[in-house]
């Protein structure tokens, strides 16, 4: 079973920067692809960025230039670089790994704790 660490809550001035830790742990062979995704009060969740294990990645519109998602693998953790940070960024941050279920095959969803990342005006 895969596990999912993020970091806690986070304080940054619109215009900063900031990294998000995600580490990972368990069977880390079956994850397919990391995602990180967020959810402002009263919001729908929406996708943020993603990397495949080949290392492609993929970024929301609103986040490109911005956002960086990367990865190390010798620390088996997965970063989420966000720069020129905006108080609409203001959200938790969720790590999700898609994962291979041993023996069965299907896909499903392992999901970090949650980061609260508050920008301030």
């Amino acid at each position: 079973q895969v596990q999912l660490v993020e970091s806690g809550v986070d304080l940054v001035q619109a215009a900063g920067s900031l990294r998000l830790p995600c580490a990972a742990s368990g069977s880390i062979l079956r994850i397919i692809t990391m995602v990180w995704y967020r959810q402002a009060p009263g919001k729908q969740r929406e996708s943020v960025a993603s990397i495949t294990r080949s290392g492609s990645t993929n970024y929301a519109d609103f986040v490109k230039d911005r956002f960086t998602i990367s990865r190390d693998n010798a620390k088996n953790t997965v970063y989420l670089q966000m720069n020129s940070l905006k108080p609409e960024d203001t959200a938790v941050y969720y790590c999700n790994a898609e994962s291979i279920r041993l023996y069965v095959g299907s896909v499903y969803d392992v999901w970090g704790q949650g980061t609260q990342v508050t920008v301030s005006s």
